[in-house]
């Protein structure tokens, strides 16, 4: 027994000890902190981009569920776009450590002489030379950023659109510039370098929406989510272009974690580690493609080509390696940055796409265009010089992979084991309302996550962040202009989807991918309180929905809430708004709104009532007004009713009685209850941490119509000064009540005729646009055309020059031949006379010679024989004796 005393209270200590050691772990870890910036610019005078800030409200919403603290702004002049960047690497810099920066930027980004720029919505660019002056170089702020000592930082362009500013003089490079990332930073094109994305009509960009997918994935570190973005782009637009990124994160990081309970993923992270090890020659044609594009280098791609260089898919492949390769040989060249590395490109590329920016560095450099054959060595790059087919591709004006010249086959699609299937909630996303306000970002509707997916309990929450505490719920707005001082009835519906009710959209009643309805807690706000879903007044959207501005913007948009002559905004109030295809959309019906008594300000809006608009005793000018009573809310101003201490109080006019309609219309009742919900009910409700749902009364879309001057009649002047008792007290008259209904009927008559002409209307503008696209891609079709054959024309020009110059070189050549042969045969013609005269002179010479030694040897003889006969003869007589013979 004591034994097993003592094995219990050991097994006690060790649990003990155990869970205060996790304890004591879960306390000690740092809090995550989370900031984001996003930016869409799409109001260019030059070329506008309708999806820029339904982008980057998309990516704003996206970040604000995963609990990032986000700021954001649209259509931001070059002087905001610089004083944002400072702003937001102010807020970085006092983050601390543990802090996770996002950039997200969508509009238009240009490349010149190595380094990327965004372009400001105000920014005329007509010559090369204004690109450094109208434009924000990227790395002002992207060095910074990276010197600062943070957890992770993510950079994102989607701005590698066809240059609509420099159309004359000397041509920029397409696209971007290629570029390193620094330790801890991962930075991401929606392009690969040097190439565009071409326009596309929707909504949202492909790039944008392949990217907030992702991110909701869960579980995925950056890394795998834009690994998987280039996949889903390349499957949605058909190849049209291929995303890149560059990565040296060192820190883990998700942006969603997934719940034990969350379904088994179809491909691990060890089958993926399996897959790339393997040869991209075992694998298949169409998987084969799918690898390369998976892995995305230009190893990748070269070996798929020495694999299957005959399949329809390597002439694709063969473009994006001729993109690749000029894209790292010209950042090798601009790293190096000398006379020698810029000759050494144009070696290379002669006409490439950076050959106007290798001959102004050499102009700056103050020296020769063209390499002296004397002094010049050339660099070594990293790659392999391009094959003569190559040329011809990175000699485009625009290098986008969908373009028609190339003729390419669509890519096949991609298995599994490569991309999963899209969402079904996620594949059409609605467009947002349309904004108002200069600098806002649309707010998207939102499209509830998984159940089984969330933030980390170890991030900082955001201050006031109404997404990220109702990431299981639909937030759906609904924007309804209602005067021209921009006050504006914003309906919010919080719609939890384990209930369903009629405002919860067929999406939201079940988590995605759950197959039972999901049960969430109530919608709350960042402070953790329930939120009762109802309307609310103007300006709440701004504070709990919509991106905060950045400080700068935000200084700006109060001097100028609807954009003023300082804002590029094309969506403010007195402004044509724009459609997602850039249709200019109707106007919203706008109507006076008589002022209200100085006494008495305008009953707010309650629950899900309409709000009353009261009116003043007179008008401008002293012409008398009344007030228009709207059903469900509160006794105009003027008119008697009980105050709290139960007596009647009185202005001194009264309106004609009404009587007072119920809180929630039978159309916004939810199914199986006995009766109108009041806002008594909804509120107790509430207070009981119940999940009460939004509903709104189809008569709040018509209070514009209520107004005084709404219908086309003018209030009668008799009823200023009528009195008018308490609800509760005096039962209306049955030509009123008839009055209201007919007033409510014709109201909400002319409610459906507005929505069918602006339905009829935006199909119209939709087919508009369709035309125009179309008429645009065969405008473009034609200028590419005229181009290739004006390039081709260049072209046979510059090989007849050249062969003319070659003739001319092999003529010059010849003569040279021919004088040098003629001087050669002079000169050994000169020497064999030379030769001929020298032997005749030695002939003459020895013929002399032997001359003489005969005239010497003739006088020699006569002297010898003169000399014998003047001798004395032997025996005679004083002369010698004889010799003996």
């Amino acid at each position: 027994m004591n034994n097993n005393r003592h094995r219990l209270t050991k097994y006690l200590l060790i649990g003990l000890a155990t869970w205060t050691i996790a304890a004591a772990t879960a306390l000690a870890q740092p809090s995550e902190r989370r900031i984001a910036l996003v930016i869409g610019n799409g109001s260019y005078q030059a070329a506008p981009v309708p999806t820029a800030a339904n982008d980057a409200g998309l990516i704003a919403q996206t970040l604000q569920a995963a609990g990032f603290d986000v700021v954001g702004a649209r259509d931001l002049d070059a002087d905001s776009l610089r004083h944002t960047f400072r702003d937001f690497l102010e807020k970085a810099t006092s983050a601390g450590p543990d802090t996770v920066a996002v950039i997200y930027i969508a509009g238009r980004a240009l490349q010149y002489e190595g380094e990327n720029f965004i372009v400001p919505v105000d920014a005329r660019i007509d010559i090369e030379a204004d690109v450094s002056v109208q434009a924000v170089r990227l790395s002002d702020y992207i060095r910074p950023l990276s010197a600062l000592q943070l957890k992770a930082r993510i950079v994102v362009i989607d701005g590698a659109r066809e240059n609509p500013f420099v159309r004359s003089g000397r041509p920029l490079a397409s696209g971007l510039a290629i570029v390193d990332a620094e330790l801890g930073t991962l930075i991401a094109f929606n392009a690969a370098p040097g190439t565009v994305a071409p326009e596309r009509p929707g909504p949202y960009g492909a790039y944008a929406q392949a990217l907030a997918e992702m991110i909701r994935q869960g579980g995925l570190s950056p890394n795998e989510i834009f690994d998987q973005v280039r996949q889903r782009v390349n499957e949605v637009t058909g190849g049209a272009f291929i995303p890149w990124d560059v990565s040296r994160l060192d820190t883990p990081f998700v942006f969603f974690q997934l719940a034990d309970d969350a379904p088994a993923p179809t491909v691990t992270r060890s089958d993926v580690t399996v897959r790339r090890a393997k040869p991209i020659r075992d694998f298949d044609a169409a998987d084969a493609y799918h690898e390369a594009l998976d892995r995305d280098t230009l190893d990748g791609y070269v070996e798929f080509i020495e694999a299957y260089p005959r399949e329809p898919l390597a002439k694709r492949v063969r473009v994006v390696i001729a993109a690749r390769r000029e894209a790292i040989v010209w950042r090798r060249t601009f790293l190096v940055d000398t006379p020698d590395a810029y000759w050494s490109y144009l070696d290379r590329y002669p006409n490439g796409p950076h050959a106007w920016d290798a001959r102004r560095r050499l102009r700056r450099l103050a020296v020769e265009q063209e390499a002296p054959s004397s002094t010049f060595v050339a660099i070594e790059y990293d790659v392999q010089p391009p094959p003569p087919e190559e040329i011809g591709y990175v000699e485009r004006p625009v290098l986008y992979f969908s373009d028609p010249f190339f003729e390419f086959a669509p890519p096949p699609p991609a298995r599994i084991i490569f991309l999963a299937p899209a969402p079904p909630d996620f594949i059409l996303l609605p467009p947002p309302p349309p904004v108002v306000e200069a600098y806002i970002l649309p707010v998207p509707f939102f499209v509830p996550l998984a159940r089984w997916c969330d933030p980390p309990r170890y991030i900082s929450p955001p201050p006031s962040n109404i997404v990220y505490n109702n990431i299981h719920n639909a937030v759906v707005v609904n924007q309804t202009i209602i005067n021209a001082t921009n006050v504006t009835n914003t309906t919010v519906n919080l719609v939890n989807p384990g209930i369903p009710g009629p405002s919860a959209p067929a999406a939201a009643i079940r988590g995605p991918g759950a197959s039972s309805p999901v049960a969430t807690p109530p919608p709350t706000e960042g402070n953790g309180k329930a939120i009762t879903a109802g309307v609310v007044g103007a300006g709440l959207v701004a504070a709990k929905l919509a991106v905060s501005l950045p400080p700068t913007v935000a200084k700006r948009q109060e001097l100028h809430p609807q954009g003023g002559a300082t804002s590029p905004s094309s969506t403010a109030l007195g402004k044509p708004l724009l459609a997602p295809n850039g249709k200019a959309l109707p106007q919203p019906t706008v109507r006076p709104l008589a002022r209200s008594s100085p006494t008495q300000p305008p009953t707010p809006l309650v629950g899900s009532a309409p709000v009353a608009i009261p009116q003043g005793k007179t008008g401008q000018g002293g012409s008398p007004q009344t007030a228009t009573a709207v059903p469900g809310s509160a006794p105009p101003s003027g008119s008697k009713a009980k105050s709290s201490t139960g007596q009647a109080t009185s202005s001194g006019s009264t309106a004609p009685r009404t009587k007072p309609a119920p809180n929630v219309s039978p159309a916004n009742q939810q199914p199986g209850t006995a009766g109108p919900v009041t806002d008594r009910r909804s509120r107790a409700a509430t207070s009981q941490g119940g999940n009460t749902k939004a509903k709104t009364d189809p008569a709040s879309k018509s209070i514009a119509k209520q107004l005084p001057g709404a219908t086309g009649r003018s209030p009668s002047p008799s009823s200023a000064g009528q009195g008018q008792q308490p609800a509760a007290q005096v039962s209306p008259r049955q030509p009123q009540q008839r009055a209201i209904a007919s007033q409510r009927q014709q109201a909400a008559r002319q409610v459906q005729q507005q929505q069918s002409q602006a339905a009829q209307q935006r199909q119209q503008a939709a087919q508009e646009a369709q035309r125009r696209a179309q008429q645009q891609k065969a405008q473009a079709a034609q200028q590419r055309q005229q181009q290739a054959g004006q390039e081709s024309q260049r072209r046979a020009q510059q090989q007849q020059a050249q062969a003319v110059q070659q003739r001319q070189q092999q003529a010059g050549q010849e003569a040279q031949r021919r004088a040098q042969q003629q001087q050669a045969q002079a000169v050994q013609q000169r020497q064999q006379q030379a030769a001929q005269e020298a032997q005749r002179r030695a002939q003459q010479q020895q013929a002399q010679a032997v001359q003489q030694r005969q005239q010497q040897a003739a006088q020699e003889a006569q002297r010898r024989a003169q000399q014998k006969q003047a001798a004395p003869k032997c025996g005679v007589p004083g002369a010698p004796p004889c010799r003996p013979n």
